[in-house]
């Protein structure tokens, strides 16, 4: 027989013949990821294709380029993010660092597609302002969008700040008297003056700006931060302007602090914010909406005809201007009486 023939015969078989592979349960094995004690922390201010740009510890002259770390997984990591960093952090050309933490937020604003679609998207993280830019013509403004990114920032935990541009083509007065009743801070700007204004507001803040494309949002970057050089558009014909900003970014201030630009958007979905998140930003209705009936959507008879929060009034707690603007909100959420326009702010 054979050598080959007799390693076919089983019956000839000894231990000595058999490998036996180690089972899994031979390794040590650990969910616990690395402490990375030396790892310094850093502000995300861009993103290209996998490659996150962070400025140590927020200083805008350290900038360092970084990838994630393998063991972050697919946790996501979005413009102002605070995170730590290892690896190469000297910021040299070519040199990567690797993202090995994100720290917990502070305030989010995000927003979904559309209001049926149930992903929800971190646009910004830890901005403390949200501006909201609308232009007062050309095109002309939609409180629908206005009513939309407030009730993103109060869900988000960012403070909003209404920027009126183009006051030279158009008065602000009646889109002024529209939220009077909200204590909201109204920046008005035109196109032949500096925006001295606006730059005090954002003194030592990071602010996230939103805004259709062509209400002259990165005209007013450009201003504020000179070295930006965000490219500007016009508005078409038909009243809707191009996208010029398509990436956001973190710019720093010259004086302090950081303005985050977007790209102009076209929708602003709210599918996953709450209608006791926006009730939440209005502290007067607080105790009464907590004695609403279950999926009370507090938008009054007859949606909700049991809704406590005219009782409020009624006692003398609040002004039925600050419930009509409530309601305005909880419906501009709900997508009730708003054009398909105004809805998806088109």
């Amino acid at each position: 027989m054979s050598p080959r023939d007799r390693r076919r015969d089983w019956s000839r078989l000894d231990e000595s013949d058999v490998r036996v592979r180690p089972g899994r349960g031979t390794r040590p094995r650990t969910k616990r990821r690395p402490e990375h004690a030396d790892a310094v922390t850093a502000m995300v201010v861009g993103k290209d294709r996998g490659r996150w740009t962070c400025a140590l510890a927020g200083d805008p002259k350290q900038i360092v380029v970084a990838m994630r770390a393998r063991e972050l997984g697919r946790t996501p990591v979005v413009i102002g993010d605070n995170v730590d960093l290892v690896g190469d952090t000297s910021g040299k050309p070519d040199t990567l660092a690797r993202i090995v933490r994100v720290a917990d937020r502070t305030s989010v604003l995000r927003r979904t597609a559309d209001d049926t679609d149930p992903f929800e998207r971190v646009v910004v993280a830890n901005a403390s302002q949200l501006l909201i830019v609308v232009a007062l013509a050309d095109p002309p403004p939609r409180t629908g969008f206005i009513d939309r990114a407030l009730v993103a920032a109060y869900a988000g935990g960012l403070e909003p700040v209404l920027c009126l541009t183009k006051s030279d083509l158009a008065s602000p007065d009646e889109i002024t008297a529209a939220y009077a009743e909200l204590a909201l801070p109204v920046l008005v700007t035109r196109q032949d003056e500096e925006p001295e204004a606006i730059a005090g507001q954002l003194h030592d803040q990071v602010t996230a700006l939103i805004g259709h494309s062509g209400v002259g949002k990165s005209t007013l970057v450009n201003k504020l931060v000179p070295d930006a050089d965000r490219e500007t558009g016009v508005v078409s014909a038909v009243g809707k302007g191009r996208h010029t900003s398509v990436t956001a970014v973190a710019l720093p201030l010259p004086d302090g602090g950081w303005v985050i630009d977007t790209p102009g958007i076209r929708s602003f979905g709210l599918a996953h914010i709450e209608p006791d998140d926006i009730v939440a930003a209005f502290p007067e209705f607080v105790e009464a909406a907590e004695e609403c009936p279950s999926g009370c959507g507090h938008l009054g008879p007859p949606e909700d005809p049991d809704c406590m929060l005219d009782t409020v009034v009624t006692d003398g707690s609040a002004s039925q201007g600050r419930l009509e603007s409530l309601r305005r909100l909880l419906s501009s959420r709900a997508g009730i009486d708003e054009s398909p326009r105004e809805q998806v702010g088109e």
